[in-house]
């Protein structure tokens, strides 16, 4: 008996139910990848490393100070991070949109960035390359729109999505921004934890988590990936 209209509708909306709820499951550890790596970062290299709003405050006061290594420093990091995200949007489309070997390239840099060496400089370019790197594997969810690596915007969607429902608007979506906030928290605790053991080593486990969701990715059927990749 072939499929009425009614039984493929519900599939559809099934699958749209499941694709939901796989994506957000990858936001929330890519979000604990980001707060890991930028507790680790903050802690032994003394700089963000995926929050730049942080960072853009610090460069300020670091001009009013004429502070010139740290303006070199964090100018650096910001410029940094923005060449990670460009860098990954070039590659998942040179990838064909597939998350596991973008994934496995910030495991890469991630894994360089935790060899010690007397000078943190590299150290600092390459997480930070590798966080904006992150950005281009999940950008959104059946059509919202997700930070894995900042979460000041997901906090300001929650919170105006509040807003409306406390005015009676029953619109949907807005609970989920906090999913990546969740996960940086978790992440970050994770990250913190690590570093007060291992220092800067401890990047090798963001390496790790890293290579564990490529390999996650692989089951993840490809056109959600294309779906939820950057564009």
């Amino acid at each position: 008996m072939l499929p009425t209209a009614a039984s493929r509708s519900a599939r559809r909306a099934r699958l749209h139910l499941l694709r939901g709820r796989v994506g957000l499951g990858l936001v929330a550890a890519l979000s604990v990848l980001a707060g890991m790596t930028d507790a680790i970062g903050l802690l032994a290299l003394g700089d963000f490393v995926s929050f730049m709003s942080g960072n853009t405050t610090r460069l300020a006061v670091a001009i009013s100070e004429a502070d010139l290594a740290l303006i070199l420093r964090l100018a650096l990091a910001i410029f940094s991070f923005v060449a990670g995200n460009a860098l990954g949007v070039m590659l998942a489309r040179r990838l064909r949109r597939r998350a596991a070997p973008l994934l496995l390239i910030i495991a890469a840099l991630l894994a360089c960035a935790a060899w010690p060496l007397p000078w943190t400089f590299p150290a600092l370019v390459l997480a930070t390359l590798a966080m904006g790197m992150l950005n281009a594997v999940v950008e959104q969810v059946n059509g919202l729109p997700i930070g894995l690596t900042y979460v000041t915007g997901a906090l300001s969607r929650f919170g105006r999505g509040l807003g409306r429902w406390l005015l009676g608007e029953r619109r949907g979506g807005w609970r989920v921004q906090l999913v990546p906030w969740a996960g940086m928290l978790v992440g970050a605790a994770i990250g913190a934890w690590l570093q007060q053991r291992l220092g800067l080593l401890a990047l090798a486990g963001s390496c790790g988590l890293a290579c564990l969701l490529a390999l996650v990715m692989g089951f993840v059927p490809r056109a959600w990936q294309v779906g939820f990749m950057v564009r």
